[in-house]
């Protein structure tokens, strides 16, 4: 590889989502995995793609396909614990469109790779992993550990909440223990789910139910350690009618379809986002707890700005690998990027407090904000992605 194009490491939902984008937008691109790229990603957890998501995969040409697979969320209704009050946002407060979709993640990721595979500017680097980088000169130089060595004239880290890329770069991340474990499975249910999506919010964690196709949902269920590590041991049986109990038989009979897995969940946030020829995006720079599900959807903002970024570097003339326009990219995205990881950080944090004074605050907030149409139209907004000056790609289009 003589130091052309753009490096993406990384074959997951954001990098394939990158190297997708950006060979779109007329880049040559070399994609970097550790794993075959065909690995199956089989963990039983499904993505929320926001409605500015959504765009962008129409722009890139991708949404086509991943159309058949995605339930949209037409309304969303949060819950603190066992109130009866609710706050209930309708997509129709926005619009016409859904406020996502649902998708499994399995499926995403094999509707992405073959977009990927099929794109004449992508070439695939497969069954090795970055060990050492060198972006001080013209190119940056990518070490591998099957002893090859890669050049391009940038480089995007797209490998994880554990990145390689970050870790070579010197980049320091700040972590956090949330001591929660999410339970993730797929319920068939009797009752229709009507597209809506609910949260409720437990002393131990969330519990959110999203619609997914052919009348089932997926179930994330948070809770402390000790206590998910109990519910883990329960049978399917069990395990259902323990989930009954906090829907309050909303969904009817409940069947749980395939395995239960188990996440522990922690906050990573890399110090910056670039070094010298070098950017992250999704969990590599931001590792979010999914207490509002826009971690995804926080990766898809990277995506479009870095090709906003690049397109405005090829109109200019100048190199993708330019300080000033690293720089550009780190100074767009840090702004959205921390106040999102403070809100869900924050957010679990007040929900998680049992204290009578602190519940009692949290439902008189929930009901002011049910009062208020402006205020939820805002949230909502910001919620699916749009309003504001967005990136080309968030907007539909090609940069």
């Amino acid at each position: 590889m003589t130091g052309d194009g753009i490096l993406v490491v990384g074959a997951g939902l954001a990098g394939l989502t990158t190297a997708l984008a950006l060979a779109r937008c007329g880049h040559r691109v070399h994609l970097v995995e550790r794993r075959p790229l065909d690995a199956a990603v089989a963990d039983g957890r499904t993505t929320a793609i926001g409605a500015a998501g959504q765009a962008l995969y129409a722009a890139i040409g991708a949404w086509e396909f991943l159309a058949p697979h995605a339930e949209p969320i037409l309304d969303i209704r949060v819950r603190d614990g066992a109130s009866r009050r609710y706050l209930a946002y309708d997509h129709r407060s926005a619009g016409d469109s859904p406020m996502g979709y649902i998708v499994e993640n399995h499926l995403l990721h094999r509707t992405l790779l073959a977009q990927v595979l099929a794109q004449p500017l992508v070439t695939q680097h497969r069954g090795a992993g970055v060990v050492r980088l060198d972006g001080q000169g013209a190119v940056v130089a990518v070490g591998l550990d099957d002893g090859t060595t890669l050049r391009a004239r940038l480089l995007v880290g797209a490998d994880g909440r554990d990145s390689a890329v970050r870790r070579c770069a010197g980049i320091a991340a700040t972590r956090w223990d949330y001591n929660q474990t999410a339970m993730v499975c797929t319920l068939a249910h009797a009752r229709p789910h009507d597209n809506v999506a609910y949260e409720w919010f437990w002393p131990g964690g969330p519990l959110a139910v999203l619609p997914m196709t052919r009348r089932r949902s997926s179930v994330v269920w948070t809770e402390q350690r000790p206590t998910a590590q109990a519910l883990a041991g329960l049978d399917d049986r069990e395990f259902a009618d323990a989930l009954d109990t906090r829907f309050e038989g909303m969904l009817g009979e409940l069947e749980i379809t395939g395995r239960r897995w188990v996440f522990p969940l922690s906050l990573v946030q890399a110090r910056r986002r670039r070094s010298a020829r070098l950017v992250l995006v999704g969990d590599a720079a931001q590792a979010l707890h999914p207490i509002a599900g826009q971690g995804f959807n926080l990766a898809l903002r990277d995506v479009a700005e870095l090709a906003e970024q690049l397109a405005r570097a090829r109109r200019l003339g100048l190199d993708p690998g330019d300080p000033e326009l690293l720089r550009r990219y780190d100074a767009a995205r840090s702004v959205d990027a921390t106040a999102l990881t403070v809100a869900t950080h924050g957010l679990n944090r007040l929900f998680s407090n049992a204290a009578v004074p602190v519940r009692a605050a949290r439902q008189t907030g929930l009901a002011i904000v049910q009062r208020s149409p402006g205020l939820k139209r805002m949230f909502m907004r910001r919620g699916m992605g749009v309003g504001g000056n967005l990136p080309a790609l968030l907007a539909g289009r090609l940069p």
